[in-house]
């Protein structure tokens, strides 16, 4: 029998799914096992002492390692970025973006990484040296707040970046978002497009940025392909999560995940540390069994943060088809956004504790048709 249009969608996007997450279980384990032999070797502490050789100020040092360390995951993690972030893409028809542009790409999301991070490392350093026993606190309140910062740059500085921004030129689709964000009494900005397709053909839309740099963006592979009821629907579901003050409890949940993270390590870092001939934090060495600890800390708490963003999600959708009374365009929506983006439309029940931070298709497709939240 052949198979219809509808069984090939099916089957692709059952492949494409089923490989993404056994390639993001394979990173995690790559990434702890990469850590563990790092430290576990004593390939840091070779380096480390190679590196006071030529000075003893750790504000020299900080920089020196963490560069050294994130090239050498960087080189050793390439085969599997490369294919994951691009053969992939390409072998399911969702990107057509040119080899030399993925490069440059990979290029400023290492710089900006590398930024970001040195910021945070050389900030808990400093931390740990003037504030013996309280460190644990005052690092956790400095990532908070730099993590809120870096919310409201992200719209001007980051995604610049690796977007082009221009001012949404469809004055009708412009007029109809910004009435919808009054509607909900929402302060916007404006509204821009971005020049999406240019690295990938999946559809997205994204309320972003805090108080002056708010706005809305909406991809060119969203815009072009969907109506103005479907896209007013996106954007009442992002709105919604602004009127329903899910940021603010997002960031305390993250807040409190931080915390937690950095009391934990105070507590039991002497005891972990021993087992890779280490005897302090203070030692650079030392990095390594920091991240191992946020990445062992992140697989624990990453059911529980997408049972969380479930909900959330779940409560978003219910406010924007009341306050859209348009449930046609949002199952729709739906239907057009899981075959564009290739989604997982119904996962595995373990699949979704593990994975999904928002419900499945199928999921909010019958939330929207009996009328009710999940």
């Amino acid at each position: 029998m052949a198979e219809t249009q509808g069984d090939a969608l099916f089957n692709k996007t059952k492949k494409y799914s089923s490989l993404k997450y056994t390639l993001a279980v394979i990173d995690t384990l790559f990434s702890i096992t990469l850590l563990l032999i790092f430290v576990g070797s004593g390939i840091s502490k070779t380096l480390s002492l190679w590196l006071l050789k030529f000075s003893k100020n750790n504000f020299i040092i900080v920089p020196q390692y963490l560069f050294l360390i994130s090239l050498g995951y960087y080189l050793l993690s390439l085969p599997l970025n490369f294919y994951s972030s691009y053969i992939l893409e390409h072998q399911f028809c969702l990107s057509n973006q040119k080899m030399k542009d993925w490069l440059k790409d990979q290029a400023k999301a290492g710089i900006v990484s590398y930024l970001i991070a040195l910021i945070l490392v050389a900030a808990f350093y400093y931390i740990l040296k003037h504030f013996l026993h309280s460190w644990w606190m005052v690092i956790s309140l400095f990532w908070i707040f730099f993590s809120l910062v870096l919310a409201r740059l992200a719209p001007v500085v980051i995604i610049p970046l690796f977007f082009k921004y221009k001012r949404l030129a469809d004055v009708t689709l412009r007029e109809r978002i910004m009435s919808l964000a009054n509607r909900m009494k929402i302060k916007v900005l404006d509204c821009f497009e971005i020049d999406f397709s240019k690295k990938t053909l999946k559809g997205n839309a994204a309320f972003v940025g805090w108080g002056k740099t708010r706005r809305v963006i909406l991809a060119d592979t969203l815009k072009d392909k969907y109506s103005y009821d479907e896209i007013e629907v996106i954007l009442a579901h992002e709105f919604a999560h602004y009127r329903l003050r899910h940021l603010f409890k997002l960031i305390l949940i993250n807040s409190l995940a931080i915390i937690l993270s950095f009391y934990l390590i105070f507590i039991t870092s002497d005891n972990f540390l021993s087992l890779f001939g280490l005897s302090s934090l203070w030692d650079i060495a030392a990095l390594p069994v920091i991240f191992i600890y946020f990445f062992i800390f992140g697989i624990i708490m990453q059911p529980f943060e997408n049972y969380i963003s479930r909900r959330l999600e779940r409560n978003a959708d219910a406010l924007a088809l009341k306050l859209t009374n348009n449930k046609a365009a949002f199952i729709s929506m739906m239907d057009k956004i899981a075959s564009q983006n290739l989604a997982d439309r119904n996962p595995h029940p373990l699949i979704k504790f593990f994975f999904f931070d928002h419900p499945s298709v199928d999921e909010r497709i019958a939330m929207a048709k009996s009328g009710r939240a999940a």
